[in-house]
């Protein structure tokens, strides 16, 4: 009998994994324990060992294909058994040839050109840079067609909705054939140029399975990114005919910032979209516009008469913000979070701040905020909190680090990011400013490795420099706690002879996952942190690493 291979699902959030590597193909024996494939999830990879023995009879999906947890991807059973209903969606299953020839995708309309067996070229395909991309933006092209590359030499740069990477080359040969501009916004898997020997026609690694340009024509159209001749001539119409408007994200989010309307722009990109030099050509003929001077004086018309105030504008969210809020809503409907709230008297920490920022060049330390004091002051007060500075896998298991992995909620300009600082308990305060600045800076610049976005143990996000007095912060799962920082606030207090004595306070607002812990342990680490932080010169003096 036939038993089907699934796609497990792996953590209460996980939705979908990506196939990442084929350990099989149609027609091989395996046997229990042998490892069929190899997934990501958007926070492991994981190999999947075969349950049940017999011969591979078919595979459903390609390496890189993103997969709903459940679905079926692979078939084992015994040589030339019915395997009907066991396709996805109900589709029949691919007979063994042809997939051994190409495995079913997904997404039909994808489906490369048949590609003859013994072609000489390599196609270079759009890599999947994280579980949640769909699609990249090509930046810049360092190569054209006819050049000739070695095995890593770096092809082309593109950008995530969260960093920027330079492609390598994983083989040598020439560049045969180039599918797309600069700025185009290409998905995942998609050929994007192919290498092989010189004169073999790579037609066949066309996207859609398109005829790919002669050489000499994408020379020019690789090259005419820049020319005004070229660009004329290629101008075309952005709207459809319902008046939607075709544009890149990049292109979009410059007419944003220069205020530039995009039914002014002239499109020049491929399948007339606009692109970014679309833009900035508008922007120019905006300002020229707006500086000739006005053939007559009119007459003062009131402004509520010339403004549609009905007007609004309707504005797909980025891919970060879907991210974003798909995981907020995870993390609110499948945990039971509680938030504590505690102040504390900051009068040490700012005395020891400013005895830092006064010998600075005595010390040659690095400037030392407020925040790098608290997240030094968790990494040393959670150890002694174990439920807290945890992963809560699959609603079931706790996963205790044994360092403190701290996460740094970082407001960037494509949305929330939480950069992970690896064994922040290990590192003294001077370490921690430093990489705590590193990682938050390569966040907002889009050059944070993805291994950096995953890993934490427990969360701070501070929102004190913003003047909020209090918030409740979402944990991030599958951790277990998040701390949120607040603004300094001046407060009072009776002294010994009942005198009013002004102090600097701050409050801290830990919400947990009460699933994990309860109420009087995530109190007591409250608590523990605040003595740790109203004593912290002693404290830091005290600790192996110190400053």
């Amino acid at each position: 009998m036939a038993n089907a291979v699934m796609m497990p699902k792996q953590g209460i959030t996980v939705e979908s994994c990506i196939l990442t590597k084929w350990n099989v193909k149609v027609g091989d024996k395996v046997k229990v324990g042998d490892i069929l494939f190899s997934f990501e999830t958007d926070k492991s990879s994981i190999d999947y060992a075969a349950e049940a023995e017999g011969e591979v009879l078919a595979l459903f999906f390609n390496e890189g294909d993103e997969i709903p947890v459940l679905t079926n991807v692979a078939v084992i059973g015994k040589k030339g058994e019915d395997i009907t209903g066991f396709a996805p969606d109900g589709a029949a299953a691919p007979a063994a040839e042809e997939v051994k020839t190409a495995p079913a995708t997904s997404d039909a309309k994808a489906a490369p050109a048949v590609i003859p067996a013994d072609i000489k070229a390599t196609p270079v395909t759009m890599p999947k840079s994280g579980i949640t991309v769909e699609s990249c933006i090509l930046t810049k092209l360092n190569v054209k067609v006819g050049d000739t590359v070695k095995t890593g030499d770096n092809l082309f740069s593109y950008e995530t909705d969260k960093s920027s990477f330079d492609l390598q080359s994983e083989t040598s040969g020439e560049v045969l054939a180039i599918f797309f501009n600069e700025g185009d916004e290409i998905p995942v898997g998609t050929n994007v140029l192919a290498i092989g020997e010189h004169g073999v026609d790579a037609s066949c690694f066309a996207p859609n399975g398109a005829a790919a340009p002669a050489a000499a024509e994408i020379k020019t159209a690789t090259v005419a990114n820049d020319a005004p001749a070229a660009v004329a001539a290629k101008e075309t119409p952005a709207a459809s005919a319902d008046g939607r408007i075709f544009a890149s994200p990049r292109a979009k989010n410059l007419a944003e910032k220069l205020g530039v309307d995009l039914k002014t722009a002239s499109a020049t990109g491929p399948n007339g979209r606009i692109i970014e030099r679309d833009v900035r050509e508008a922007s120019v003929n905006k300002a020229t516009v707006a500086a000739a001077p006005a053939a007559e004086a009119k007459a003062p018309v009131s402004k509520a008469e010339n403004v549609d105030v009905k007007a609004y504008k309707d504005e797909k969210m980025s891919n970060i913000r879907k991210v974003i809020a798909r995981n907020m809503v995870a993390s609110l409907s499948t945990m039971a979070q509680l938030t504590h709230t505690l102040s504390f008297d900051c009068t040490n920490i700012m005395a020891f701040r400013k005895y830092l920022k006064d010998n600075a060049e005595k010390l040659a330390l690095p400037p030392i905020t407020v925040n790098n004091i608290i997240v030094f002051a968790v990494s040393r007060v959670i150890k002694n909190h174990r439920d807290l500075n945890a992963n809560l896998i699959n609603g079931d298991t706790m996963r205790y680090f044994e360092h403190v992995n701290m996460g740094i909620a970082t407001d960037t300009p494509r949305g929330l990011l939480v950069p992970t600082l690896f064994g922040a308990d290990l590192m003294s305060l001077s370490e921690i400013a430093v990489k705590s600045k590193k990682l938050s800076s390569d966040a907002i610049e889009g050059k944070l490795a993805p291994e950096f976005l995953t890993g934490g143990s427990f969360t701070v996000s501070n929102v004190g420099t913003m003047g909020i007095e209090s918030f409740t912060p979402v944990v991030n799962p599958p951790q277990t706690g998040i701390l949120g920082v607040n603004t300094l606030e001046t407060r009072i207090k009776l002294g010994k002879n009942g005198e009013i004595i002004p102090y600097t306070a701050m409050s801290l607002s830990l919400s947990y996952d009460h699933r994990a812990l309860d109420g009087a342990p995530a109190s007591r680490f409250l608590k523990e942190l605040k003595e740790y932080l109203e004593n912290f010169s002693f404290n830091l003096l005290a600790d192996s690493k110190c400053i």
